[in-house]
């Protein structure tokens, strides 16, 4: 049975059903006039990773079509080196130091912490000003039936896996369609007949088809090419032997405690198999695009792409091979450059000048105050995001981040600030708040490599104090 005709085929069990926005938003009035909103996000992917990026051993010619009639970002930031905050920060409009979200923490048996009932997402921003809103692959930010589920945080349609443990796995035995759990008969047991994104992908086709006719902000956060690294075997032969010798990554097969539980599955040719996830992403994107030309939504359509952090060092991966951070240090999970700093590509045919490049210092939490500004409604007050509409369009006077933040609670905690072209580093945050911080001039030494704090003792002192004044203290995630 193909992935379509087991689409199908659940459709026809009943085993999710598409909840029309006819009827879950028949007592809000849809607003067709506003331009559609599709943010793509891909987990994990590197800086390098996207041949617009530089990456050589292989090609991405849908997201480079995307980056060509669009524009290019090269000095844009993730909300956070992993998953969970990254993504509260985009929902949020909040760096670190304030989103609710600040780490990866588990609820059991199955989910995230969830988001407060007391935040206001994009999500809720949009529908408030009348658009018709979907997410289509990895929450991570409340278990399901929690005031963190995306129901209950701006969604009225999601699909896809709820929890990013859950979301390690490609051949998963269930996901979920909002509250009801959708069990995938191809995959029960050590079963692998239904590959979870191509599914998910389907879905959200579907849902450009069926809201072709009103406003739709479409959040489609892939979890390609997370590990594990496993690709459907059509993309793999593609692939096979082309990436010189392969170490086999030995992972959590069947009978292991944690296989399709979190645990990532063996991988004979992780490089083969990294490359053909790429692969998929990238075919994945040329379809959206496709679709939305064929219903004509072209330029009522922005498409933006980014990933959630920097290339992950799991199930085999090699960054260093594909030299996926491109010329920065550092990989997921590090405030050094790898670690945040990602693609970003945005595309509004009409609106933007096709080709062009930015230099543009943003990050995550600027795109709540972008789409409000496109969508004509007003942010909270308490964001930390900039609008680079202006940018965008190529209109209007575009406001600067006096500086930009991160914190990471792993690792021993860790804080991180970029001034204009000075980027500051404290590590060990835990044991020694008031610790000594690296300092780098990103313009002369992008990688990182030259620790100036001590030639510079009064930048340092600028992005201390603004490690302090960022950081708000959080019970649920502190530093002490």
């Amino acid at each position: 049975m193909d992935r379509r005709e087991a689409v199908k085929l659940l459709i026809a069990c009943g085993a999710y059903s598409m909840v029309g926005p006819a009827c879950r938003n028949q007592t809000r009035k849809l607003d067709r006039s506003k331009p559609n909103i599709i943010f793509i996000l891909a987990d994990d992917l590197g800086y390098g990773d996207l041949s617009c990026y530089g990456q050589t051993h292989f090609q991405t010619p849908n997201i480079d079509k995307l980056a060509a009639r669009g524009i290019r970002f090269t000095d844009h930031y993730s909300g956070s080196t992993v998953c969970a905050p990254s993504r509260s920060s985009l929902m949020t409009g909040q760096h670190t130091g304030h989103t609710p979200i600040r780490g990866n923490k588990e609820f059991k048996p199955e989910g995230q912490h969830p988001l407060p009932a007391s935040v206001t997402t994009a999500a809720q921003l949009l529908q408030q000003a009348g658009y018709v809103t979907g997410a289509f692959g990895k929450w991570g930010l409340g278990y399901p039936g929690s005031e963190g589920d995306p129901n209950n945080q701006g969604f009225d349609t999601f699909f896809g896996y709820n929890c990013q443990r859950y979301a390690h796995n490609y051949y998963p035995r269930h996901m979920w369609h909002n509250q009801e759990k959708a069990i995938l008969e191809e995959n029960a047991g050590s079963k692998t007949g239904m590959y979870g994104p191509s599914l998910i992908h389907d879905k959200t086709l579907q849902f450009i088809d069926d809201n072709k006719d009103n406003s739709f902000f479409l959040f489609v956060p892939s979890i390609i090419p997370h590990a594990e690294l496993f690709a459907p075997e059509s993309y793999i032969e593609k692939h096979s032997g082309k990436y010189g010798d392969e170490s086999p990554y030995n992972g959590h097969d069947a009978g292991s405690l944690r296989y399709k539980i979190g645990g990532y599955g063996s991988q004979p040719e992780p490089k083969a198999a990294f490359a053909s996830m790429v692969n998929l992403l990238d075919d994945q994107v040329g379809e959206i695009v496709a679709k939305v030309n064929e219903l004509g939504l072209s330029e009522d359509t922005i498409i933006l792409f980014s990933s959630d952090n920097g290339p992950h060092l799991e199930g085999g991966a090699d960054p260093d091979y594909f030299n996926s951070n491109g010329d920065y240090r550092g990989y997921k999970r590090d405030l050094y450059e790898g670690g945040i700093r990602v693609p970003m590509i945005a595309s509004w045919p009409g609106k933007n000048k096709a080709g062009s490049t930015s230099n543009h210092v943003s990050a995550f939490w600027d795109f709540l105050p972008m789409m409000c500004e496109i969508a004509g409604t007003k942010p909270p007050s308490d964001i930390d995001g900039i609008s680079y509409l202006p940018i965008l369009i190529g209109k209007g006077e575009q406001e600067q981040h006096p500086y930009l933040y991160w914190e990471f609670h792993e690792r021993g905690g860790r804080q991180a600030v970029r001034l204009g072209d000075w980027k500051g580093v404290r590590l060990n945050v835990k044991k020694n708040p008031g610790g000594p911080i690296e300092l780098y001039n990103l313009k002369s030494d992008p990688g990182e490599t030259r620790d100036l704090a001590e030639k510079h003792p009064d930048i340092v002192e600028q992005i201390s104090a603004h490690m302090k004044e960022a950081h708000t203290p959080s019970e649920v995630f502190p530093f002490e």
